[in-house]
């Protein structure tokens, strides 16, 4: 049995001003061709198809497009549900999907036949089953009792998710008991494992007060296709157990790492073998740091491709003087060049005289909340990486208030 395994595709997504489009199409794509020159019996998406969960038109029409392209092919499709999709959204177009032979899990399901699923030949055989497990929201699997502390809700809900793997997975080799077959297992999950590194784009997953889901509560399984982390991975140091990453960078601190979706080959008895196909890049992007005549010498080495456009650039320029016309100084480095600058950003030591002049002139009446919330983060003294991410977790509790709002 051949699997090829994917996630996080994060479908309209909006990079600082810019669209996605042409690099999601480009990497649809090329993924039909790996099907098609692998002969791959089954493609999981495990998790965040969309990057919101209100997906532009053209990225509803890119994820459709792709799942009528791979419908003429013999190759089942799973999708998952991601923290970043809607269950109401994805399960819209459900029964269209069953009648072109994919397989949707956008939600945790009562009824677990839902989630177990038959992976067979061009014949029509049984070569394997995979145990179709999307993100999984509290609400869904664990009952709210009074009372607990905060450590008490953690080891409840790492036992619901434990839980609800084991009884999809005992469903399945009970399926095959009946059967009299012994065939390779494949489960999916959508969530963050003890050990996995994340990066700037990721959203933490925290569900109540559970950072992190233990690799050992996994049930035994012959592979785990996981989804959320955006940097392939290994888990727990075991070859079966696997983030694939993101097939795009989703944030500049993903440059320099290689994006890949994992060919999985299983048979019975054996173990899984896992070759990374590594995605072609089909939008240069770099990342630069230093003072402006340190910017100048890496953009004279950057490397262009025209037929791709231009490259887009995350520059950090490094100062011992506040430089009030810092943006104009820069566009003038670029010009002329084939590059577009997205983000031009003050080191940290900067930032705080830029905050100041800033706010000289603004009332708390003429903020945001967005800005508010900014300008007080400018004042911590943290890494760019944990500021990151708690502009990040901000943002979700934002979604998910603006959601409640409107229901």
């Amino acid at each position: 049995m051949h699997i090829l395994h994917t996630s996080d595709w994060h479908l309209g997504q909006v990079f600082y001003g810019k669209s996605r489009a042409a690099e999601h199409r480009a990497f649809l794509d090329w993924l039909l061709q790996q099907v098609d020159q692998h002969q791959v019996d089954a493609l999981i998406v495990a998790g965040d198809l969309f990057d919101t969960g209100t997906p532009p038109s053209y990225a509803r029409a890119i994820y459709n497009e792709f799942v009528v392209a791979l419908a003429s092919r013999t190759c089942q499709l799973v999708l998952l549900g991601g923290n970043h999709d809607s269950v109401a959204m994805l399960n819209e177009s459900k029964p269209l999907l069953n009648k072109l032979g994919a397989t949707l899990v956008a939600g945790a399901r009562e009824d677990l036949t839902e989630q177990v699923m038959w992976v067979r030949n061009t014949e029509g055989d049984p070569i394997g089953q995979i145990c179709a497990v999307p993100y999984l929201r509290p609400r869904d699997i664990q009952r709210s009792e009074a009372e607990q502390s905060g450590e008490q809700k953690q080891r409840s809900l790492q036992q619901a998710i434990a839980e609800h793997y084991q009884g999809v997975i005992e469903l399945a080799r009970s399926q095959q008991r009946e059967q009299g077959l012994t065939l390779p297992l494949v489960a999916t999950g959508h969530l963050t494992t003890v050990g996995a590194s994340s990066s700037e784009s990721v959203r933490d997953l925290y569900i109540g007060t559970l950072d992190a889901f233990p690799a050992a509560a996994f049930p035994e399984v012959d592979y785990l296709a996981l989804g959320h982390i955006h940097r392939s991975q290994t888990v727990a140091g075991q070859d079966h157990l696997r983030y694939c990453g993101s097939p795009i960078a989703l944030s500049f601190d993903e440059l320099g790492k290689a994006k890949e979706v994992l060919l999985v080959e299983l048979g019975a008895g054996q173990p899984a073998q896992v070759t990374a196909l590594k995605v072609p890049s089909f939008q240069p992007m770099a990342m630069l740091k230093g003072d402006l005549a340190a910017v100048e010498r890496q953009l004279s080495e950057l490397e262009s491709d025209s037929d791709q456009g231009p490259v887009w650039l995350d520059i950090e320029v490094v100062s011992d003087d506040y430089l009030s016309d810092l943006q104009a100084r820069v566009m003038a480095l670029v010009e002329g060049l084939e590059v577009e600058v997205l983000l031009v950003r003050r080191a940290r030591a900067d930032r705080s005289a830029t905050l100041q002049a800033e706010v000289e002139n603004e009332t708390l009446a003429e903020l945001s909340v967005q800005q508010v919330f900014e300008r007080r983060l400018a004042l911590e003294t943290l890494s760019e990486a944990q500021q990151q991410r708690l502009q990040q977790r901000f943002d979700q509790v934002a979604e998910i208030l603006a959601e409640e709002q409107s229901e």
